[in-house]
């Protein structure tokens, strides 16, 4: 009787290993193995955060992970978004300043403004005059079409007349041609304060001498010009030769006292 029962107990423990082993194998089939680093494969796979090279090794640089990726890649970034539809720029008005002066004839009428004999090479161009004059919308827009043009030959003429590079000497084609040389006045014999302007003070160690290309003088004037452009010119007349054409033309509006 003893000898019955302990064989029944064997089988039934035999049975039950059986089944938690099989149970096992069958689990580890449905997971699959991983691995941090050696061999992997569609079944064998690497651990977590790691990529299986077409070569068949895990590893989590960009000689695994990269273009030689096979299995567990990273997911591939967004497509970039498509560049914005091309804008085309607005129509020139038919009374914008560029249709009377052309880059063309801007060139030709200050030919040697860029000349190395000059002190303001670089400073005075055509597209710096362009954007400086839509700033003010009555210059040279307004009138009828001789008028507008009146308007813009006196202003070359007498800012070309203030800058000349071509008096006291045999200039090439003659001083007319050397417009917009200068850019801030040359030799100034006086620092132009005012001292009975109260509204546009000087101020101690500066001097308003002619600057820009209409030479801009007088501390009344750079306060003025100072006070529509936003900047402490009184303090700093310089600026006015540092920045291409706007402080510097400022007499486009008409209501500088020159």
């Amino acid at each position: 009787m003893k000898y019955t029962l302990s064989s029944r107990s064997s089988s039934n423990s035999n049975s039950t290993s059986v089944v938690i082993i099989s149970y096992l194998i069958a689990l580890l089939l449905l997971v699959g193995n991983t691995s941090a680093d050696g061999e992997c494969s569609e079944v064998n796979l690497c651990a977590e955060g790691y990529c299986c090279s077409k070569y068949g090794f895990c590893g989590n640089t960009d000689a695994y992970c990269g273009k030689d990726c096979l299995y567990q890649c990273p997911s591939p970034p967004p497509p970039s978004p498509p560049p914005p539809p091309f804008a085309p720029p607005p129509p020139i008005s038919p009374d914008d300043v560029s249709t009377i002066i052309s880059e063309a004839l801007f060139e030709e009428m200050l030919p040697y403004r860029n000349d190395n004999r000059c002190h303001a090479v670089g400073f005075y161009t055509y597209d710096g005059f362009i954007t400086a004059a839509r700033r003010f919308p009555d210059f040279g827009r307004t009138g009828s079409l001789e008028s507008r043009k009146r308007e813009l030959a006196a202003f070359f003429g007498q800012t070309s007349h203030e800058t000349t590079g071509g008096g006291g000497w045999d200039a090439p084609d003659g001083a007319d041609h050397w417009g917009y040389c200068y850019v801030r006045e040359a030799q100034p014999q006086s620092i132009y304060c005012d001292g009975d302007t109260i509204t546009w003070p000087c101020v101690a160690g500066q001097s308003y001498y002619g600057r820009g290309p209409i030479q801009l003088t007088h501390n009344y004037n750079y306060g003025q010009a100072g006070e529509y452009f936003g900047l402490d010119l009184l303090s700093n007349p310089d600026l006015v030769a540092m920045h291409t054409w706007p402080i510097g033309s400022a007499s486009m509006r008409g209501t500088l006292a020159c």
